[in-house]
């Protein structure tokens, strides 16, 4: 039984604007294990995000295969999407994109309740979820009241709420002081390992690059292993 959880052949990406086309993602090639971690960088505008929105079934690429936990994405309509970024893939951004009328805890449990889980039950997931990233306390806590580090961390318990098969994260250390943001990367490491959950960074940040199994850089629209 194959143990990738991606596997990238020839994918391309392209915005056509009105006097040009310009080729982001040109011919990639990824082949990711499940449990790895990964960090993916490159300067300013080089694609990661892009790629990252294609591996997260947010965006689609202009060509090539894109393979998913053995399903093929390009072959999948809108809907089935959705429905596989739900369950499968768990998403933290630079901005934790949290609903500032609502509590830590019905922040965190939305996905489960988006996904057609009961009410209660999502509840405690989501207690499970934020006694993960060490929010035990912050529970009924509104997102106004939390630092951005617990904000964040409330953004990872969101993320994993659903178990899901891989964690996408772009830049979740960018919006952060040093210390705050060695934090949430040590977490992310943790868990990575804990729950055996594999995880693929988009950033620019060496250290937390440095913490994952494997760095690779995107240059000119394609990726190069770093040493």
């Amino acid at each position: 039984m194959s143990n990738l959880l991606y596997e990238l052949k020839d994918v391309v990406k392209e915005f056509k604007g009105p006097t040009e086309t310009v080729r982001v993602l040109d011919h990639v090639n990824l082949e990711v294990d499940c449990g790895e971690s990964l960090a993916i960088m490159g300067s300013s505008g080089s694609g990661k995000t892009t790629l990252l929105h294609i591996l997260g079934t947010l965006d689609t690429a202009s060509s090539g295969n894109i393979n998913f936990a053995g399903m093929n994405i390009n072959d999948m309509t809108p809907e089935k999407r959705a429905q596989v970024r739900n369950r499968g893939i768990g998403f933290v951004f630079q901005f934790h994109h949290l609903l500032p009328e609502f509590t830590a805890l019905e922040n965190v449990a939305l996905p489960a309740m988006l996904a057609g889980i009961s009410q209660s039950k999502a509840s405690d997931m989501a207690r499970e979820a934020l006694g993960l990233v060490g929010l035990d306390n912050r529970l009924e806590h509104r997102v106004t009241t939390l630092s951005g580090g617990e904000r964040q961390r409330a953004a990872i318990a969101r993320a994993v709420l659903l178990k899901p098969k891989v964690l996408l994260a772009d830049e979740p250390t960018g919006n952060l002081d040093e210390k705050t943001g060695k934090m949430v990367g040590d977490m992310l490491t943790s868990l990575n390992e804990e729950l055996g959950m594999t995880l693929i960074i988009v950033t620019h940040n060496m250290e937390l690059a440095s913490g994952m199994n494997r760095q690779l850089e995107l240059r000119s629209g394609e990726l190069y292993a770093q040493n």
